[in-house]
């Protein structure tokens, strides 16, 4: 039971750390803390889903809670279905992480997900299970449902369709569905919209899932782009709420691009609310340079989506997420979705007429940004007084033209050194003092 929460749920070694033992007592103590009556569960396509699955199921319904098991589908058609169906939900999903691991994210009532103090709250009433006190009628049941998939599809063509059912028409896309989650409903939804489609990653095995393809190996989208003379290719990640985008040429738009383009556009459109945009900590110098240009304001938040979700919330705002790929917007969605970005991305670039390139070229210019890890000895709060001058003479010497990130890691002893300057090498000398500091400090 030592698992816990991370800032997107709780993930691990599926059978090792994350054992049906486990996830069904995660089940039970969710019911209790949530109160909730009915709850809807999703799942990627790893080997160990349809058995998480069942225990996940099992806790909920021993606490008397009604299950929907909706099967194979991405985090944010989840979500959705608990959006419109004022429900609980739960993700059985390790996101982009290698397929033998695996975890669970829970989203309150209407698909949100969980504050800090609920996690931890959830937590406590684990440690403190009895044996299930339900018997008879009181027990919860379970049943499958096969209509989430077209709920989750429907909401996302009827955002863009309107008028014109083919908006995508004379389009020729890629899209890497990671052999996950996005397998089976990103295709026939852009098809839908009137684009041919190529489709890489959508083979899943249950032992394939980001082998290679999606959102963390962008290099298959790239020159599958490439040899089918596209005019853009979108990558997701293996549960389908992280999007990477490729141009023509196969250069790679990350998530700060992405970003950065549909700011200018719903700004564009007056649909960028208080002309402010959420992002985390990580995202690029160039980016906040740009936003600064475009006259739009920037909100930053710590590394994790949920925080960006709850920043969007606590103002007003209509845009935000992270460099990474998650991108947010709660006009349509309560949490990233990998598949309703990349649609409004295709709209914008179809819209304006011009390659994805050049929109994304004059969008913003990246900084270059090294990032080092290094092990330490003592807990970063002992040492960071001893680092902080070689950290204000690094920033110092880079004034204006580049950034400083230093932080612990909050699942290992570990200290994460980002740099980003004008050139690759500065970026990467800076970075390394900062380290020599922290070891010097942290032995």
């Amino acid at each position: 039971m030592s698992l816990k929460f991370g800032t997107d749920g709780v993930r691990g070694v599926a059978n090792a750390a994350v054992t049906p033992h486990y996830v069904m007592n995660l089940g039970r103590a969710a019911a209790q803390v949530l109160g909730v009556s009915r709850v809807v569960i999703g799942r990627d396509t790893r080997r160990s889903g349809p058995m998480l699955e069942a225990a996940l199921a099992a806790g909920f319904a021993a606490e008397g809670v009604t299950v929907d098991l909706l099967g194979v589908l991405p985090t944010p058609g989840v979500a959705h279905v608990a959006r419109i169906e004022g429900v609980a939900a739960a993700v059985i999903t390790a996101s982009h992480n290698p397929f033998a691991d695996n975890g669970i994210k829970l989203f309150a009532m209407g698909g949100h997900k969980l504050p800090d103090d609920v996690e931890a709250r959830i937590e406590a009433a684990m440690a403190a299970l009895t044996d299930p006190k339900r018997v008879g009628n009181e027990v919860g049941t379970i049943v499958t449902r096969n209509d989430a998939g077209q709920l989750y599809a429907e909401h996302l063509t009827a955002m863009l369709a309107g008028a014109n059912s083919r908006p995508f028409d004379g389009l020729r896309l890629v899209l890497d569905c990671a052999h996950g989650a996005m397998t089976g409903v990103a295709a026939d939804v852009v098809r839908g919209l009137g684009a041919a489609v190529v489709v890489v990653g959508d083979q899943p095995n249950g032992s394939n899932i980001n082998d290679g393809v999606g959102a963390t190996h962008a290099a298959t989208l790239a020159r599958t782009t490439v040899e089918h003379r596209a005019d853009l290719g979108l990558a997701f990640d293996g549960d389908g709420d992280r999007l990477i985008a490729v141009d023509h040429r196969g250069n790679v738009v990350d998530g700060d691009h992405l970003i950065a383009l549909l700011a200018a556009d719903l700004r564009a459109q007056g649909r960028l609310a208080h002309d402010t945009v959420v992002v985390t900590v990580m995202s690029n110098l160039g980016f906040h340079k740009a936003m600064v240009a475009a006259g739009i304001t920037v909100a930053t938040t710590a590394v994790g989506d949920r925080y960006v979700l709850e920043a969007l919330g606590d103002g007003g705002f209509s845009l935000g997420g992270e460099q990474s790929g998650h991108i947010i917007i709660p006009e349509f969605a309560t949490t990233g979705d990998g598949l309703l970005a990349g649609l409004l991305l295709i709209d914008f670039v179809k819209r304006s007429g011009r390659p994805l390139a050049d929109l994304a070229a004059e969008a913003m210019r990246s900084y270059p940004q090294v990032l080092i890890n290094t092990r330490v000895g003592r807990p970063w709060a002992e040492i960071a007084d001893e680092v902080q001058p070689e950290i204000a003479t690094v920033e110092c010497e880079l004034g204006g033209e580049g950034r400083v990130l230093v932080r612990p890691s909050g699942t290992e002893p570990l200290v994460r050194v980002m740099v980003e300057a004008a050139t690759d090498e500065l970026a990467r000398s800076c970075a390394e003092r900062i380290i020599d500091a922290i070891v010097r400090a942290g032995a």
